[in-house]
């Protein structure tokens, strides 16, 4: 999920930040002990956001414990294991998967390319494990190859796709933990579909100076017709400050449906890290990417 969903560490209490990596750290074992040791490579702070979205509603309380690990060997460290956990580390290696096919396909890596084949016994455990959410990710990221082929000048339309596989990560979510709660289902849904509009506009904003240089497709460039030819040119300093306004409307209105959205749940845990990456977290990075400023406070 591109690693923007994190806390600001400066607002959170030393207990919820211990908290918060144990969900982290919980996610890198489940992955070690189920999928080996390569795929534990591919996690991200996205996924102790999800696992803690996920858990946070659920009357059992964690158990945290302290091991060592492969990285911290001296000191243990706080791991939590709960199902929405083994839930993030199975989202976590299905997106790794069809990232591996998308750099293959952009830029064809030799390592991804190796990497692929030790991947394709784990996907297929994967896919036998969530169907559904593999086939609703595999279309929505081929609908979205073919509007980036197109040049697609709609942010909106753009957008879509990546909303709905975060839309379908979220709620497969609330199905395997809550089975019966169609209004958890629906705030769930919600909450991720807004997070994947509001994910996939930050990537676009944070990669225009990178995708000017090498050319590569970004739908600001061409929904903002950015100024570059013999008889008309701007700066990407100057394009930023042209559309700032409108960024800024859509990103902070994405995280406001966000906020109310989760602002409708019950939460019986993890409400202070949760409030920290909805309310400072993703506030901050939003302003870090808009400013171009350099991020030292979250993870």
């Amino acid at each position: 999920m591109l690693g923007y969903v994190q806390v600001y560490k400066p607002d959170l209490k030393v207990r919820e930040y211990e908290i918060y990596q144990g969900y982290y750290c919980g996610v890198c074992k489940y992955i070690g002990r189920e999928y080996g040791q390569l795929p534990r490579m591919t996690l991200s702070y996205d996924a102790a956001f999800l696992a803690c979205l996920l858990a946070s509603v659920e009357d059992i309380p964690d158990a945290p414990s302290q091991e060592h690990c492969a990285v911290h060997h001296i000191r243990k460290k706080t791991i939590i294991s709960n199902r929405a956990i083994e839930y993030a580390g199975d989202v976590m290696l299905i997106l790794a998967w069809y990232k591996l096919l998308d750099d293959i396909h952009d830029e064809g890596k030799i390592i991804a390319k190796a990497t692929l084949k030790l991947y394709k016994g784990i996907h297929k455990k994967l896919v036998k494990k969530h169907p559904d959410l593999c086939e609703v990710i595999e279309w929505n990221l081929a609908v979205l190859g073919g509007l980036e082929k197109d040049k697609c000048a709609s942010i909106d339309q753009v957008e879509e796709p990546f909303a709905k596989i975060m839309e379908a990560i979220f709620l497969e979510g609330a199905r395997l933990l809550y089975e019966e709660d169609l209004n958890l289902h629906e705030i769930f849904a919600k909450t991720g579909y807004h997070m994947g509009k509001w994910i996939y506009l930050m990537d676009a904003v944070d990669d225009i100076e990178e995708n000017v240089k090498n050319g590569a497709y970004n739908p600001l460039l061409f929904r903002f017709n950015w100024r570059q030819s013999d008889f008309a040119s701007e700066t990407t300093d100057e394009f930023r400050a042209r559309i700032k306004e409108n960024l800024e409307f859509n990103l902070y209105h994405y995280l406001a449906v966000i906020s109310d959205q989760t602002a409708e749940l019950d939460i019986k845990k993890n409400k202070g890290i949760i409030d920290n990456i909805i309310y400072f977290g993703m506030n901050h990075k939003t302003e870090t990417v808009l400013e171009r400023k350099d991020d030292n406070e979250s993870i």
